[in-house]
């Protein structure tokens, strides 16, 4: 049971949450695998026994990483888990190269995340791609592991997910045609890395102009409204829920980022304001809200698992909210975190960090805790303290080739590397 220690400072604060928040990964992990749980309780019918997830398993690595990185677990521990989960990975189920989003975690066969999802979802495996290079960069000390990395990564055929060369697909299965129903991806939302990565790879590349002319030409990709005195560049009216700019920006550096279209770390910032903004208006009247109390992304909720955003504001607050926004509004997100901790602790707090998300005006708070919300808290209050996951997983060269194919400018990428 992860304590509740109040009336720490605010270093010290953070560096708790951080390191009680990175048990879900270091103690809940799958025995066999080493691979992320999907989430730690049953709730709404969900198995967590077999169920593994491959985007959760990279955003987790990246916490291990810190956890390897400020000595709250052994190096190896942590190492010898990699191992485990490439040596897994490297035997999964893969389409194209391209894993589902879940797969059972002893035998590594698919679980279809619905009806019909039983291939590739390209966007979990850039997440888990940026975890496992984010990994290679940590752990230097085996470069074999970084070699089966790299190998795992070279193998993943982006292209295999055009469609009719213009236009790029969440989902796809090498024995089917895409189905006219099939999501493709344009933004902006959290796919950026799909093209980062895709821009990158020296093996199945995808070309640039599909970023410019798919991703960056939809309709709700650029934005330019004003909202309660922030201008929002990117995204659907009032921004969205706040992990369609939080995910792309886990490991990908937004510091001085920026291409014809944004600022990318302005965006982030924005996203942000806009979502504290909406909160505190508070148009639905909704019990709980106020400068300490504010956050709305996708998560659990009373009526299942919702994507909370201001245009979906069912009164549930989310800590990933606001505490993955930690290096973009400091201030605000600090106010959250003391107040969740110190203030609601005693409901909110526990084993491995805070639950998933609360609803005030319900009485409600969650039984569950989800790989894809825990690790954000970890990730982004190291990158507040040190930028530790921004500097190993943008050093990687798939990273900045992809960025720089793309058109990204930022103080950190070398033309020379494209």
């Amino acid at each position: 049971m992860a304590e509740l220690i109040r009336g720490l400072d605010d270093a010290a604060l953070r560096d708790r949450v951080a390191q009680a928040t990175a048990l879900y990964f270091l103690d809940w992990s799958h025995p066999v695998s080493g691979m992320a749980r999907e989430r730690s309780a049953g709730a709404f019918g969900y198995d967590i026994g077999e169920t593994v997830c491959t985007g959760g398993t990279g955003f987790g690595l990246l916490a291990q990483v810190v956890a390897a990185e400020r000595g709250w677990r052994p190096r190896r521990e942590i190492l010898d888990r990699l191992e485990r989960i490439v040596t897994f990975l490297e035997q999964a189920d893969r389409f194209d190269g391209v894993y589902p989003h879940f797969l059972q975690g002893t035998t590594g066969r698919v679980l279809p995340f619905m009806p019909g999802d039983d291939g590739g979802d390209l966007v979990e495996t850039a997440f888990l791609m940026l975890g496992l290079l984010g990994a290679a960069a940590c752990f230097t000390e085996a470069p074999e592991i970084g070699a089966r990395i790299t190998a795992l990564y070279e193998g993943v055929n982006w292209a295999a997910h055009l469609r009719d060369g213009t236009e790029l697909m969440w989902h796809g299965h090498p024995d089917r045609d895409f189905a006219p129903h099939a999501l493709p991806i344009r933004g902006w939302n959290e796919c950026l890395p799909v093209f980062v990565l895709g821009a990158g790879s020296p093996t199945f590349p995808l070309p640039a102009q599909v970023y410019h002319d798919s991703w960056a030409s939809a309709p709700a990709f650029r934005n330019g409204r004003d909202y309660g005195g922030t201008m929002l560049p990117l995204g659907p009216d009032w921004g969205g829920p706040l992990f369609l700019s939080q995910y792309p920006f886990l490991g990908i550096d937004p510091r001085g980022l920026h291409d014809d279209y944004a600022d990318y770390a302005a965006q982030a910032r924005a996203h942000a304001l806009v979502n504290r903004h909406h909160c505190l208006q508070n148009p639905h009247g909704w019990a709980g809200y106020g400068p300490e109390c504010w956050g709305l992304t996708a998560s659990d909720d009373p009526s299942g698992y919702v994507a909370h955003a201001p245009t979906e504001d069912t009164g549930t607050i989310t800590p990933t909210a606001a505490l993955g926004s930690l290096p973009f509004v400091p201030g605000p997100s600090m106010a959250v975190l003391r107040h969740l901790h110190d203030d609601l602790g005693d409901r909110l707090w526990g084993e491995a960090g805070f639950v998933d998300a609360f609803c005030p005006a319900r009485d409600w708070v969650a039984d569950s805790r989800l790989a894809i919300d825990q690790a954000p808290i970890v990730i982004g209050l190291e990158n507040h303290r040190s930028g530790l996951i921004w500097d190993l997983v943008s050093s990687r060269r798939e990273i900045r080739r992809g960025l720089l194919r793309l058109g990204f400018r930022a103080p950190y990428l070398d033309p020379a590397s494209a």
